[in-house]
């Protein structure tokens, strides 16, 4: 298939008015291919890349230097420059850009490729490479990077001629953008940089087979609708390609017309808004209990772009055993992937919400329910969800050790910022908290690393949004463990006046691992302490470590300094602000599903957990990581046992 690129023509080849003879175009420039890298980015509207040179790319930074279009933001790390792409993306739903050397420089890309494949997000990678006539000798700083990425991106590109490369650059962007997003791959041997060729734009893309846009399925649209009409315990289970596909306002259409209640997974947070009543909050492993227990009680699932990833589903052969599953998504390969469907629909998540909340008006515009509010037709199920919602808040217990709780933190910075802030989110404890205890109401304001989970993210997650996004308040939400993995970029940040704010939730400890070292292995803290918190040495320290790359450190140990901390931050806008909360070690993330076991064993608090001993499991779970089966499988309990008011966590 042969697809040109929306790019205007040059005004030497365009119609004359009137009909006037038109003039010969002149021959195209003849330009380097490391000139034809840039003048490409430039026509396709690219303005910001992040990238680090080196020797196989070294042709195309000479016409970046002359560029007054994109603005290059150096790195200290090439992997920095492969998540601020990420985060630029997700903040902007525009295409990132990093750019990278052979070799180590591309492989350090690896991981944040990969970080972009399993969350569908938008990025053009450009890396050098050796010459062509060395490839395959060994030569220095040579990498297969084609190679090493081919399962970890929609596409890679090996360029070894000049002529090539705007074709190339412009089908990677291309296919980046379209369907379901993720990384691209366009790598460029060196003399292809280096001799020229005529620059010929605009291009036609030629992608045989790809072919990302379906039609949507009228009639799957209308099984889909009929379905939801029948229904007594309907669920709209929204992932994150709903935010990709910019769907959010079609989504609350559908909750609207509809009244079924929504869950929101962790990389769909504020894709559907937390104030809304029917937002049960997020799923899964640590997700709230009614939006767990909804998932386990329904008879349809309506999965809106959503994986049935293992840390929402459990396991997956005890997930949503009673409910049939309408399953929208873009991607055919994600539909029927782990969980069959009833009603399968390949279509962009925007597009099939609008056209189902149209027929769902359409199928019951005469029936006894279509002059009420549309709760009303599941009046039952959102009785036993009210009960759920009331039963278990979200909540915390205060502390022990005198440490501040680090839910407090994390909620009074989404308090204190609102919802028009961005948050880019390192991996762990302080990742689920973030998601739990922030209240979203916009899409794009929740950036993490869902998938992959990916440590170190935040940092420079938060650098490219920031850039996206210079307008809004970004702040990074780290772990001290997470912290020390790209904490350099901090110096990317104060060089190029990117004043983000970062909040270290520091416990001291690889706190999530802590967690389950303390749940499932009897307390043996086997190389999770990092000696960063209160008591311990202290190494690093935060707040020197901020001031020595010129950004503001600030320690927080009381919770009556919190709130005028995040205040600060907030206010200094002259260079990057580093808070160091220093925070309990011993505070966990509830509620709880352990790993391998049915989603209606969700924990509300540890007091409430299963004994985590056993041997052999009879349903399949992991005996290391669950305790024991009951002695009835089905005498599963659809909601965890109720509990007063004095057991339960708080609800500050």
């Amino acid at each position: 298939m042969s697809t040109p690129i929306s790019t205007p023509l040059p005004s030497a080849v365009r119609p004359k008015p009137g009909g006037e003879h038109l003039t010969r175009a002149p021959e195209p420039p003849v330009v380097t291919g490391a000139e034809a890298v840039v003048r490409t980015l430039e026509l396709l509207g690219v303005t910001d890349v992040f990238g680090l040179p080196g020797g196989a790319i070294l042709p195309v930074y000479d016409p970046l230097l002359d560029t007054e279009k994109i603005r290059h933001i150096l790195v200290r790390h090439e992997q920095g420059a492969g998540h601020a792409a990420e985060g630029y993306a997700a903040a902007s739903g525009r295409v990132g850009v990093a750019i990278a050397t052979s070799g180590p420089g591309a492989t350090n890309l690896v991981t944040a490729i990969a970080d972009a494949y399993m969350d569908s997000v938008p990025l053009l990678a450009i890396t050098g490479q050796v010459f062509s006539t060395l490839m395959g000798t060994d030569a220095f700083q040579e990498a297969d990077i084609v190679g090493i990425t081919m399962p970890i991106t929609k596409h890679s590109f090996l360029v070894t001629k000049p002529e090539e490369i705007p074709a190339a650059i412009a089908a990677a962007y291309h296919i980046a953008a379209t369907g379901r997003p993720g990384p691209v791959l366009v790598d460029i041997t060196k003399d292809a940089q280096q001799n020229s060729a005529p620059f010929i734009w605009p291009v036609k893309l030629d992608l045989p087979g790809y072919r990302p846009t379906a039609k949507v399925h009228g009639k799957q649209v209308q099984a889909a609708a009929q379905m939801l009409a029948a229904a007594k315990r309907p669920v709209l289970y929204v992932g994150g390609g709903v935010i990709r596909a910019q769907g959010s306002a079609e989504l609350l259409e559908l909750a609207d017309v509809t009244g079924a209640p929504v869950v929101t997974t962790l990389m769909a947070r504020g894709a559907f808004p937390d104030s809304h009543p029917a937002n049960l909050g997020m799923p899964g492993m640590h997700g709230t209990v009614p939006a767990v227990l909804s998932l386990q009680e329904a008879d349809l699932l309506v999965a809106v772009a959503a994986r049935f990833d293992d840390r929402v589903t459990g396991k997956a052969s005890l997930f949503a055993p009673k409910a049939k599953v309408v399953h929208i998504d873009i991607d055919p390969a994600e539909i029927g992937k782990i969980r069959l469907a009833e009603v399968p629909i390949v279509g962009d998540a925007k597009e099939v919400c609008a056209e189902l909340a149209a027929a769902f008006r359409e199928v019951t515009a005469g029936d006894r329910y279509a002059s009420g509010a549309p709760a009303e037709r599941y009046a039952d199920w959102w009785t036993y969800l009210h009960g759920l919602q009331e039963e278990f808040p979200l909540g915390y217990a205060p502390t022990s050790d005198g440490q501040l709780s680090p839910q407090y933190v994390i909620e009074r910075i989404g308090a204190i910022s609102g919802p028009e802030a961005v948050y880019a989110s390192g991996v762990g404890q302080h990742q689920m908290w973030a998601a739990q205890f922030i209240r979203y109401e916009r899409p794009n304001s929740w950036l993490n690393s869902g998938g992959a989970g990916t440590m170190g993210y935040a940092v420079p997650a938060a650098m490219g949004a920031k850039v996206a996004q210079p307008d809004r308040v970004v702040w990074a939400i780290d772990g001290d463990g997470c912290f020390q993995m790209t904490n350099q970029e901090l110096a990317t940040c104060v060089l190029n006046d990117i004043p983000i704010k970062v909040a270290i939730i520091n416990n001291s400890s690889l706190g999530m691992v802590r967690q389950w070292q303390t749940l499932f292995y009897d307390g043996r803290y086997s190389n999770t302490h990092l000696n960063t918190g209160h008591g311990t040495k202290r190494i690093p320290d935060f707040v020197k470590l901020a001031e020595a790359y010129g950004a503001l450190g600030i320690r927080v140990e009381r919770e009556e300094d919190v709130d005028d901390a995040i205040r600060v931050a907030i206010e200094t806008n002259d260079r990057p602000v580093v808070l160091d909360f220093v925070v309990s070690a011993d505070a966990m993330v509830w509620p709880m599903v352990p790993q391998g076991v049915s989603n209606s064993y969700v924990q509300y608090a540890r007091e409430h957990a299963p004994s985590w001993e056993g041997d052999e499991t009879a349903d399949g779970r992991d005996p290391d990581l669950a305790g024991p089966a009951p002695e009835e499988q089905a005498a599963e309990p659809s909601a965890p046992a109720p509990r007063s008011s004095a057991e339960a966590p708080g609800t500050r």
